[in-house]
């Protein structure tokens, strides 16, 4: 009996020894595992509040990780068929309306080491309106927003203070970035330090960097445990963003079972990159792990969010990720519980071109 996952023109393929019997075998098993532990523990968090859904840690399961197969090949041609002729047909008003997506799914982001109290004011005043009033659209002016701000925990009282001044709390997330970012390598005691402290100062974002020598040396089980410790950090009280650092991941078959480990421990959403490696956002990875949240969600029953981050710096690279979540896992995805953008840049060629749209639809 075998159990292999291809990610092979844009369809993950179920190759099993028996069939499908095996196929249902697989699930059942799944599914048992899973209810059987939701029963043993009933005080597991639910909710944050009365809009968001915390994802619960399920056991771990080796089966879904077993001979996992990629066709990078294939799966750029996949990339190329569900995006590069979508785009080209998009009308100035459809441009326009992915714009304004964009910008309501992204978490506006500074992580420099010359960050400060100011900066992160500014970046708030920004997230909050990002067109100025002169410029902007009457309908538009204070009611378009980003999702969140992300900073470093150390920065995350000088966000909620900003956001408060600004009446925003209730509107725009706050994101920090934890456990030892971007390397992950440091002591589990502190790197957990690092989620209770962002949360005490008012961060509802928890965004986790795993440990890459983990992925690289196939310790899922370990990978499993120490993200159910950073979920239960975060308690009821922050989603978690669990950044897989996917440039130094060594391979797609390995992004796709930590996407699988992430989701079984308890993320929120599976993030592609810290912004800080070599090799960051890309299509094709980002289909390899929408793959594997579509796999989770066929088990479970559970969505699982997305965020790509690092190398999305335009509106034309924000329309091709919004349309391959559109044409892979449904629309239904495009919201800020399930998807986000993780950028510093973007916001300003947001602005340029809605500027340059809202111009051309007024002719």
């Amino acid at each position: 009996e075998t159990y292999a996952v291809f990610i092979s023109l844009g369809i993950v393929s179920l190759v099993v020894a028996v069939a499908s019997c095996y196929q249902l075998h697989c699930v059942e098993h799944f599914n048992q595992r899973y209810q059987a532990f939701l029963l043993s523990t009933p005080n597991l968090p639910q909710t944050l509040n009365s809009n968001m859904i915390v994802n619960n840690v399920i056991p771990f399961d080796p089966i879904p990780l077993e001979k996992v197969y990629v066709n990078l090949r294939s799966v750029e041609r996949s990339v190329d068929l569900l995006t590069s002729t979508l785009i080209k047909r998009q009308s100035p008003a459809q441009l326009l309306h992915w714009t304004l997506k964009a910008l309501s799914l992204t978490d506006l982001t500074t992580l420099s080491g010359d960050d400060t109290r100011a900066n992160v004011e500014r970046l708030c005043f920004r997230a909050a309106y990002p067109f100025p009033e002169r410029l902007a659209e009457p309908k538009d002016y204070g009611q378009v927003h980003t999702a969140a701000v992300c900073v470093y925990p150390s920065r995350v009282g000088d966000a909620y203070k900003a956001l408060g001044a600004l009446k925003r709390l209730d509107q725009i997330q706050i994101a920090a970035v934890a456990t030892g970012f971007p390397s992950g390598q440091y002591p589990l005691h502190s790197r957990l330090a690092e989620i209770t402290y962002a949360i005490e100062q008012g961060a509802t974002e928890i965004d986790i960097v795993v440990d890459r020598s983990l992925v690289l040396n196939g310790k899922w089980n370990q990978l499993y445990e120490e993200i159910v410790k950073m979920r239960e950090a975060c308690g009821d009280k922050a989603h978690l963003k669990t950044i897989l650092g996917i440039g130094e991941c060594g391979t797609m078959v390995n992004v796709y079972k930590a996407s699988m480990v992430a989701m079984m421990a308890g993320s929120d959403f599976i993030k592609t990159s810290t912004g800080k490696e070599a090799v960051n956002a890309t299509l094709p990875v980002g289909l390899v792990m929408i793959r594997a949240i579509q796999e989770f969600y066929r088990l479970t029953g559970k969505k699982i969010g997305l965020k790509p981050a690092g190398g999305v710096r335009t509106v034309k690279d924000a329309v091709a990720w919004m349309i391959m979540i559109k044409e892979t896992l449904g629309e239904q995805w495009l919201t800020p519980e399930l998807f986000r953008f993780g950028a510093s840049g973007l916001l300003d060629d947001v602005e340029k071109q809605y500027y340059s749209l809202s111009k051309q639809l007024r002719k």
